[in-house]
């Protein structure tokens, strides 16, 4: 009969060696793994602050509308900015009102009489006049007439018939 030789035993030491050599190389992938996560997450959250800042720095513009002339052609875009509470107004054209005279914005509703927005100062190509949401909630139109220097006399009826007239349209975004 044939012996089998058994092939010397694997050391056990070399064998454990190992084993802990894996284990310990887990646990660093396993930690730097954890730190880029943690990192990851505080990059992400400044992130989030800076643009979240940004946004409220940002116009919000709710309402839109572009006034025309009697040719139909562009003469004052107005917007609506809630967080700032102010009408915002670029002049398109090169209307100039008079030195007795001025122009005033009328909000129009679909029923209902006009109301007075105010009186735009005769300086300046962009014009700033405080509003507030509820003013233009129920506005279809915006309108510009010709008033004495200091607008009016009614706030609710212009006195010469409108020069611009545009419709106001709320943003859907």
């Amino acid at each position: 009969m044939s012996t089998i030789e058994t092939p010397p035993a694997v050391s056990t030491v070399y064998h454990v060696t190992r084993w802990r050599i894996a284990t310990v190389a887990c646990l660093i992938v396993m930690v730097f793994g954890f730190a880029t996560g943690v990192s990851m997450y505080e990059q992400f959250k400044a992130q989030i602050g800076h643009l979240q800042t940004k946004l409220k720095d940002t116009a919000q513009i709710k309402y839109v509308a572009v006034l025309l002339d009697d040719q139909q052609a562009p003469a004052l875009l107005v917007t609506f900015d809630p967080q700032d509470a102010a009408l915002q107004l670029q002049r398109l054209n090169d209307v100039i009102e008079g030195s007795t005279q001025s122009l005033q914005l009328w909000a129009v509703p679909a029923n209902g009489q006009a109301r007075s927005l105010g009186v735009l100062p005769s300086n300046g190509k962009t014009l700033r006049l405080p509003a507030n949401d509820q003013a233009l909630a129920d506005v279809a139109q915006l309108a510009i007439s010709v008033e004495k220097k200091d607008g009016a006399d009614s706030p609710s009826a212009p006195r010469l018939p409108y020069l611009f007239t545009g419709a106001l349209v709320q943003k859907a975004i």
